[in-house]
């Protein structure tokens, strides 16, 4: 049982953003706790068995311990959609304040549970992002060069040698505790780290059209985990690079600690979890494509137009691949079960995994719409909220007249689109009517709600736009 004293993100620095009386905007709204559906399985297991002893958070444990798993497991299972074949390497961004979101506790916590399992895998795990050819040289194939023969000082012939020997394990686990020095790198001209990472997460060959650099790596299996903070990572991720699909290859996970141990905790009790977690990554190795049964292809139908429609802004930016990280997610709860086919409870675990990725991403991007002009009109409305700001407000207080008609009105535009602003001609003067704009606030309630695994009682399928709590107001509780 957990003795240790439950914090609320308020009281670590985290809390409701929003005024008295203002109803909380999306971007205040803490993720509501992962439910049970999300602990299925041997992983679900490990981790509330290591939850009591430690303040890390159970989310970060969780989708680390997922990215881990589906690393060390190599490039062999598989799903499709479409054309495209998806191995089940995951990328994941741990974002806390920093030493007090215990983001390197939760990483060291869900790492050696794995360690025992493959001692080679050990080895495939390294740090120092910087360079999109430097990635590729950490899993590079050998390489050949031509070395001319000699005969009475003549060139007769040319003979292949290898010049390095090159990378035999193709899996790679990245773990950048400080990510926000990879994305200031990232931003430097001429770096290819984001187009090479892109390509290592959809699980191409890479290679780079560079000269100096005739590296290049055909099969690879990358994940990446990398630890931030919420205003490292709005500083340094560029809106290009959540518009050009780096962003939204990552699954972004709010994490604080969850309870105070000034002695620590217990050492948790995992040994018995070593062999049983060992005949679940020596099946999944044998495994080739997964597919969905019955149940869960119904249900996959049912959410699929919600997770695959486009939203605006850069939260719509940074969860444009959901349907495709979700069936990641779900083909690992499978595997963990030791199945080939994946079923209604392996895809609720991960509808659930996502629905807290997403409402992650929207506290940390979801005032963000990668417009400038869009996003201070849209922090200024919000600021005035339940009160309306005139165009001439705009126009001539906010922006003192730096701004032209035609930028103003752009930015309103995509703040309308986006439906976050509203406007109203007030007709209570004299003269011409007087233009009014008001915040909208975000109150839409998930319709999904209402699938269920029998057709009957509502049951936890939170995919997206579910109402979550204010910040303030979400404790930690005893995971069951």
């Amino acid at each position: 049982m957990s003795t240790g004293t439950a914090f609320t993100s308020e009281s670590i620095g985290w809390g409701d953003k929003s005024r008295p009386g203002r109803p909380a905007a999306q971007h205040d709204l803490w993720p509501r706790p992962l439910s049970a559906a999300a602990y299925h399985g041997v992983l679900g297991d490990i981790v509330k068995t290591i939850e009591p002893q430690t303040e890390a958070d159970p989310a970060a444990l969780l989708v680390q311990m997922l990215v881990m798993f589906g690393s060390v497991i190599g490039r062999t299972a598989h799903f499709r959609a479409g054309a495209d074949r998806h191995h089940l390497n995951l990328f994941a961004g741990v974002v806390g304040q920093t030493a007090k979101g215990r983001k390197g506790v939760s990483r060291g916590q869900a790492q050696r549970i794995f360690e025992p399992i493959d001692s080679t895998w050990t080895r495939c795990i390294t740090s120092g992002l910087s360079s999109g050819e430097g990635l590729i040289w950490a899993v590079r194939d050998a390489i050949e060069k031509q070395q001319p023969i000699k005969h009475a000082g003549r060139v007769i012939d040319y003979q292949s040698v290898i010049e390095d020997p090159g990378i035999d394990d193709k899996r790679l686990l990245v773990v950048e505790s400080e990510l926000a020095s990879t994305l200031k790198v990232m931003s430097r001209e001429g770096n290819t780290l984001s187009a090479v990472v892109r390509q290592a997460w959809d699980g191409h060959d890479l290679r780079t059209l560079t000269k100096s650099s005739a590296a290049r790596a055909t099969q690879p299996h990358i994940s990446i985990i990398g630890h931030i903070t919420r205003d490292e990572l709005r500083r340094y991720l560029e809106a290009t690079e959540a518009a050009n699909g780096f962003g939204n290859r990552f699954l972004w996970v709010c994490v604080k600690r969850s309870k105070e141990l000034p002695d620590g905790g217990a050492e948790p009790l995992l040994s018995g979890f070593v062999d049983r977690l060992r005949d679940v990554v020596t099946h999944a190795r044998t495994v080739g494509e997964l597919t969905r049964d019955a149940h869960a292809r119904s249900l996959w139908h049912r959410i699929y137009g919600r997770l695959s429609a486009g939203r605006p802004g850069m939260l719509g930016a940074m969860t444009g691949r959901a349907e495709a990280q979700v069936m990641r997610i779900a083909c690992l709860y499978a595997l963990a079960d030791k199945s080939s086919v994946v079923g209604l409870p392996h895809l609720r675990a991960a509808l659930e995994v996502w629905r807290y990725c997403e409402r992650s991403a929207a506290y940390l991007f979801g005032d963000r719409l990668g417009h400038p002009v869009a996003d201070e009109i849209l922090h200024a409305l919000r600021d005035a909220w339940p009160e309306s700001l005139t165009r001439s407000d705009i126009t001539r207080g906010l922006f003192s007249r730096n701004r032209s008609a035609a930028e103003v009105n752009r930015g309103l535009g995509v703040l309308s689109e986006s439906q976050l602003a509203r406007v109203e001609d007030d007709r209570s003067g004299p003269g011409r009517p007087v233009e009014r704009w008001y915040s909208v606030n975000d109150d839409d309630i998930n319709e999904l709600n209402d699938i269920t695994s029998d057709g009957g009682v509502p049951d936890v399928v939170n995919v997206v736009n579910v109402v979550d709590h204010p910040a303030s107001e979400v404790p930690y509780v005893r995971i069951k």
